[in-house]
């Protein structure tokens, strides 16, 4: 299946719009091309919006147009196009905070938390460890390295203030340290 991911975080907030939406050419200064939007690219998939809380009040109308209707306006152009896809929503933000503070639409939050899932921090769930070990060796190109017990027990000793992220980078680091 078609799986599009969006870090609404790591994209520049004046990108942002023409990356989610697309643009037609001559939209802005610098559009010389027509571009298709990360949204129209996940049609017939899933769509999955990492770090929501970042995303610039000023799109989130639009995005919620999306969401209530099933369609997708680039910027610059004068008709919508229909998108058929799932979209799954996650931040490491307080969205209540965030409405209160009249950062986040509520409207869009209530359309986005249709299905909520509240996932503990890697601390509280260590007995995931050994399997997220095993899928990253396999992703980083070691499929068959197994760790001792020793490294197996230091790895669940450890907090994960960073969670999976952090194990990922350990895991990484210590493959290109040997």
């Amino acid at each position: 299946d078609l799986f599009v991911v969006v870090d609404c975080g790591a994209l520049p907030k004046n990108l942002i719009g023409s990356e989610l939406f697309g643009h037609v050419r001559g939209a802005f200064t610098g559009a010389t091309d027509n571009k298709r939007g990360l949204i129209e690219a996940a049609d017939r998939g899933t769509l999955f919006l990492d770090e929501i809380g970042e995303l610039p009040l000023e799109l989130q109308p639009q995005l919620l147009r999306v969401l209530e209707k099933r369609e997708v306006r680039p910027i610059g152009e004068t008709k919508s196009r229909k998108v058929n896809l799932r979209v799954v929503a996650a931040t490491n933000r307080d969205m209540g905070e965030l409405m209160r503070a009249g950062l986040f639409r509520e409207d869009l939050y209530f359309r986005l938390a249709v299905v909520q899932a509240q996932v503990p921090p890697l601390r509280a769930r260590k007995d995931d460890i050994p399997l997220l070990v095993s899928h990253f060796l396999h992703v980083l190109g070691k499929p068959g390295l197994q760790l001792s017990e020793e490294v197996m027990a230091q790895l669940q000793a450890h907090d994960w203030p960073g969670n999976v992220r952090e194990l990922r980078n350990v895991m990484e680091r210590g493959l290109s340290l040997g």
